[in-house]
């Protein structure tokens, strides 16, 4: 064992892999490039909260938004596997009650 130091990344990425959480690199991709993916109008009123394993939660300002989003699944896996690489298999959604008059998310 040496007295190196080791890089941030490189310690967050076994502490993630211990947890067998996402990679950095999938997160920080679905998160990172969530506009790019899905595009303003969807980002307006939904946003991913949460990557576990290959489950992404995302989150809508309106109930008509989580049927839009069930509906739109299968684009916005392909989206996020063509801009961020990341391979999700299903999106959860949940309707943010607080917030569902439809006020859109800031970014």
């Amino acid at each position: 064992m040496t007295d190196d130091p080791i890089p941030i990344s490189q310690s967050l990425d076994g502490v993630v892999r211990s947890l067998r959480g996402p990679s950095r690199a999938a997160v920080s991709g679905v998160f990172g490039k969530w506009v790019d993916a899905v595009g303003e109008q969807v980002a307006d009123h939904v946003r991913p909260l949460k990557l576990d394993e290959r489950v992404l939660v995302v989150e809508v300002d309106d109930p008509a938004w989580a049927t839009q989003v069930k509906f739109l699944a299968p684009t916005i896996i392909g989206r996020l596997r063509e801009v961020a690489g990341v391979e999700i298999d299903r999106v959860e959604v949940r309707v943010d009650r607080r917030n569902a008059r439809g006020a859109k998310y800031e970014r």
